[in-house]
């Protein structure tokens, strides 16, 4: 029989994956689109973009690997305190899972079983996995996430930064705001494929959240009013 593929096992580089991907399209294109609001002139405007990128990799990059690392670190502990109850008092930690098992369904009899035979094969994992919710699918890895993250925070960032390159100035605004639109939808249609979410959803989701952005930036550079040249 074919394994069955579960989206699940995707879960904790598909996240860091697509956060770093829509933040590079939207924070830079936010960036470029102030900008541009404000300038008559490209440099500055690519110096901001790229200032952009290079910043906000870097700050994803350290933003993800510390925020897991630090589920990483919960887990880590909750694992030792489980160890410790396990040697200290393991029959009271059987009774325990058995009455999870229970709670899930299970008659008493075949619940304590159950605990009784997941306890000899991996007393330990039994616990994680039932009773801390913790398992190899969900377990927090720092620099995977970290590396997902600003890597395609670099490649997102790296295509507003592109058309800053190549379109006119004076429409600089309008162009920026119609392909990061564009970007935002490739990337929810790829990132719900991905995830088997809903695609019309995911569209819908990440191009409101992204007009509002970038909208509020091209407010504020046209509200300050200053001509970077």
């Amino acid at each position: 029989m074919e394994e069955e593929k579960h989206y699940v096992n995707r879960s904790g580089w598909l996240r860091a994956a697509v956060l770093g991907a829509n933040d590079g399209i939207l924070s830079t294109a936010s960036i470029i689109i102030g900008i541009a609001a404000a300038s008559s002139t490209r440099e500055p405007i690519i110096l901001a973009g790229v200032a952009g990128l290079v910043a906000g990799a870097l700050a994803m990059a350290a933003g993800e690997y510390v925020s897991v690392s630090s589920q990483s670190d919960l887990e880590y502990y909750d694992l030792q305190r489980e160890l410790s109850a396990l040697k200290e008092s393991p029959e009271m930690e059987l009774i325990e899972l058995s009455e999870i098992y229970e709670k899930r369904g299970l008659d008493k009899n075949l619940a304590y079983q159950v605990a009784e035979q997941l306890t000899k094969h991996n007393d330990l994992q039994a616990h994680a996995r039932d009773e801390l919710g913790i398992n190899d699918i969900s377990r927090a890895r720092p620099f995977q996430a970290a590396f997902a993250s600003g890597l395609s925070f670099t490649f997102g960032g790296a295509l507003p930064l592109l058309v800053a390159f190549m379109a006119s100035v004076k429409i600089m605004v309008y162009v920026q705001y119609v392909f990061a639109l564009l970007f935002l939808i490739v990337l929810g249609i790829v990132a719900a494929r991905a995830g088997g979410s809903n695609i019309k959803k995911a569209i819908i989701r990440i191009t409101f959240w992204g007009t509002i952005a970038m909208g509020i930036t091209a407010i504020i550079g046209h509200l300050f009013g200053i001509s970077v040249a």
